[in-house]
């Protein structure tokens, strides 16, 4: 048996600004087949754009050496500063599986005029525009990432290495008028949309995409059955009121047991607070209105229920397989946040300790 490798691929601030976030996703999870095991969102100091753009050229063949240094200066130029009111974001994904780097080549491909059949990552969503005499003059990447796993080691250690200082949840990123409502609310891409390596879960980014709302931070998470009952507590006197007291308690560990992997009535007190085996990704999206924006895309618990476009209605199941979670008011969102935390740094613990062990 092969041994798994990490993967990487950088969302562009360019990609992140133009809502490509979701369609990106859906290809590099369907895509490549592997596994989203890690993520964070960095607003990226000159520092570490700097010791990361001095690695990035290292072809000898001239085309793809010359692809390398458009690149290079590509990421001196738009990670950091100031656009328009916005401090570049970049989202950092880490996938693990076989072949890893390979499939992320195929996946992300090459980005050249000469070299677009409309079947990779860069065909679709980034560009290179040459003049008459083959200048380039315009050039987007859409992501970045490297393609042989020593270059992908240490290209991870050293986003790692800043990923406490330059990452986490970037509500600061963005300037809004001064009489703006600004909202900062949670979303949870429930587990339902990992079962395979499918298009589900970037879909649904994609969807909520049309609220116009900023991402400004996401984690892959999984759920421990403590975290579970606190977030879903509210719900456990609703349904008992409505079922009855043992079939709303039942009722209700299902939803834990689906969030989390486990029942809290089978769990031992030990093993409470231990990552579950259900993954989802953690979103905190930002902006005017983010609760009442994010809710009318989601649309209502019940998929039968949902009105064409939701979310619900394009990917839900049932009341509680309806694809995705998303706090109800500014107080929840806080709430929930609190229990999620999707401020807490598992990205670096990840690499150090995949890389730790060998």
């Amino acid at each position: 048996m092969q041994n798994e490798e990490l993967a990487y691929a950088i969302l562009t601030p360019y990609s992140m600004r133009k809502s490509r976030t979701g369609g990106i996703i859906a290809r590099l999870i369907s895509r490549t087949g592997l596994d989203l095991v890690a993520a964070r969102m960095f607003a990226p100091s000159a520092e570490l754009m700097k010791r990361y753009a001095e690695t990035i050229v290292s072809e000898s063949e001239p085309k793809h050496r010359a692809t390398q240094e458009l690149i290079r200066e590509y990421v001196l130029r738009n990670f950091t500063g100031e656009r328009q009111g916005q401090r570049p974001r970049a989202l950092v994904l880490v996938f693990r599986g076989t072949d890893a780097a390979a499939k992320m080549r195929n996946t992300v491909g090459h980005i050249s005029h000469d070299e677009t059949a409309g079947e990779t990552i860069r065909d679709t969503f980034g560009d290179y525009v040459t003049d008459d005499s083959g200048k380039v003059t315009y050039f987007e990447p859409a992501v970045v990432a490297a393609f042989d796993p020593s270059s992908i080691e240490r290209d991870l250690k050293l986003w790692a290495e800043f990923s406490d200082r330059d990452g986490g949840v970037l509500d600061q990123a963005i300037q809004f008028p001064k009489e703006a409502k600004v909202e900062k609310t949670l979303v949870l891409i429930k587990p339902d949309n990992f079962k395979f390596p499918n298009v589900r879960p970037g879909g649904v980014i994609e969807v909520f995409s049309r609220t116009g709302l900023y991402i400004v931070g996401f984690k892959v998470h999984r759920m421990s059955v403590a975290q579970a009952e606190k977030f879903y507590g509210p719900v456990l006197p609703v349904l008992q009121e409505k079922l009855g007291h043992a079939k709303g308690r039942d009722a209700w560990e299902d939803i834990v047991q689906f969030m989390a992997g486990a029942r809290p009535s089978d769990t031992l007190p030990e093993k409470r607070d231990e990552p579950g085996t259900e993954k989802c990704i953690a979103l905190i999206y930002q902006g005017e209105n983010a609760v009442r924006k994010i809710r009318d895309v989601l649309g209502p618990t019940d998929p039968a229920k949902a009105p064409p476009g939701s979310i619900r209605k394009e990917f839900g199941q049932t009341i509680m397989i309806n694809a995705a979670h998303a706090s109800d008011s500014v107080e929840n969102a806080q709430r929930e946040m609190g229990i999620v935390r999707p401020e807490e740094n598992n990205f670096k613990a990840l690499i150090e300790n995949f890389y730790g062990r060998k």
